[in-house]
């Protein structure tokens, strides 16, 4: 399975420069905070994990 760190890294950064937040986040894609953190954080990185930081990318056209 391909990393995601680049891509998490780019959301992460992208939430920062914006002021959002995971649990913004979290209530926008109906997932806990802790799903949302473990994806972002990359303690997750099963196939869930990377449909999830690409669709953020591709939704917030990051």
């Amino acid at each position: 399975m391909p990393s995601t760190k680049p891509g998490r890294e780019l959301v992460a950064s992208y939430l920062k420069d914006n002021g959002i937040k995971s649990t913004d986040l979290a209530k926008m894609y109906g997932m806990t905070k802790q799903e949302v953190s473990n994806y972002l954080t990359g303690s997750k990185t099963n196939p869930a994990a990377n449909q999830f930081i690409l669709k953020v990318i591709r939704d917030f056209k990051i």
